[in-house]
């Protein structure tokens, strides 16, 4: 099971990797392990859709092919994701019931089951949309977290948001309808301004919402080359810092 996934174009090579379902206290989580023991760890936040969608689930296993315990816990705690079959005019209620920002409870159990059980000294965590604005969250309040990434996902509605404790990593798509380019562009000048460690901002050409988490066969031609990119300085940032 040994690098299941070409590291430059983030496809299934032969090998394979299937990861389990475990029961962590009050939450269910999805575990991806490789084939060698590590005792460095990343925690997967699922966007809207939530961690039993097969695309959060295949980057999962894209990161655990790189020698990292994976784990995408449920952060909904049972209550049903957003579903394609919705209507957006109901997304502003489906969010207060769903707040990117109240996870800690739920980032404390995963931390603890990982070094309790899964004997991680070192952890990182990786977002999509919804998750990336709870990394945000957390990586300005768990110092537990030795680094992030935040995948266009950003907290727009707090002064504080810009003193991460941890090496952060945001990435956002050019064409983005959630973030605007003059967001990214005021991230970028307050974490200049007030942020102490490494962080990076970068934008990718012509890329939409959500373009880092698709499976190979979704991607379309033109825009393969910015989804792979994303994909390795993703996972050169956890190798850097984790």
């Amino acid at each position: 099971m040994a690098d299941p996934f070409l590291y430059n174009t983030g496809e299934r090579s032969g090998y394979g990797c299937l990861g389990h379902e475990v029961q962590i206290e009050h939450i269910k989580a999805y575990v991806c392990r490789p084939s060698y023991f590590t005792d460095k760890a990343v925690i997967v936040i699922h966007d809207i859709f939530g961690w039993m969608f097969p695309d959060i689930r295949y980057i999962v296993d894209l990161i655990a092919g790189h020698g990292y315990i994976t784990i995408c816990p449920d952060f909904f705690k049972g209550k049903d994701p957003w579903k394609t079959t919705n209507h957006w005019h109901d997304f502003a209620d489906w969010m207060k019931e769903h707040d990117p920002v109240k996870v800690d409870r739920e980032a404390d159990v995963v931390l603890k089951y990982l070094k309790e059980q899964c004997d991680a000294k070192k952890i990182g965590i990786v977002g999509f949309s919804w998750g990336g604005m709870a990394v945000h969250h957390l990586m300005l309040k768990n110092p537990q977290l030795s680094a992030g990434v935040s995948l266009y996902g950003i907290i727009r509605d707090s002064e504080e948001r810009y003193n991460l404790l941890n090496p952060t990593f945001f990435i956002f798509g050019e064409k983005d309808h959630t973030i605007s380019y003059d967001q990214i562009t005021l991230l970028d000048e307050k974490l200049k301004q007030y942020c102490k460690v490494p962080f990076k901002i970068k934008v990718y050409p012509g890329q939409v919402h959500g373009f880092a988490q698709l499976k190979p066969e979704d991607m379309k031609p033109a825009d393969k080359p910015y989804i792979e990119e994303a994909r390795k300085d993703m996972v050169d940032w956890i190798k850097t810092f984790i």
